[in-house]
């Protein structure tokens, strides 16, 4: 019998608006698949492309963004920042290989944790459908790697 592919995905979301939608979510009972792992932002457009790449390439399947939507900004127009990075990194992790679905982008009220917590369920649906990343981690990297990481 095999094991059917549990995903595993990074979740970052902004502090103001959708980790709040997931505390609503979890607040009215609304359950949500147990495969994201949310990281607290301040703000959506905090969101270092590199954190995208550190945890795809710590082990995550996917990697889900969220945050308030646009024109509801607690930082103003900080969230338009996080839609621009969010497309350069979709188009980089294409040229890397990486199927664009793996990355998604999801805007979220406080209010909205019914909507949060179908979004994700639906997301963890299309990363299992991709099937696992299988990037190599650091620690699996052979040794012209380990080269290289000396020099950098």
């Amino acid at each position: 019998m095999s094991e059917q592919f549990e995903p595993v995905i990074v979740g970052f979301t902004c502090n103001w608006c959708s980790y709040r939608a997931a505390d609503t979510a979890g607040t009215a009972r609304v359950k949500y698949a147990p495969n994201v792992r949310l990281i607290r932002l301040m703000c959506s457009g905090r969101l270092d492309p590199t954190f995208v790449m550190k945890a795809l390439a710590g082990g995550a399947d996917g990697v889900l963004i969220t945050g308030c939507h646009p024109g509801d900004c607690h930082y103003i127009e900080q969230n338009y920042k996080a839609l621009r990075r969010f497309l350069l990194l979709r188009r980089t992790l294409a040229g890397l290989g990486v199927e664009p679905g793996r990355i998604k982008l999801i805007w979220a009220s406080a209010a909205e944790g019914l909507k949060l917590a179908h979004e994700i369920n639906q997301f963890v649906e299309e990363v299992r459908a991709l099937g696992p990343l299988n990037w190599p981690k650091w620690n699996d990297q052979p040794a012209e790697i380990d080269a290289v990481k000396e020099v950098a």
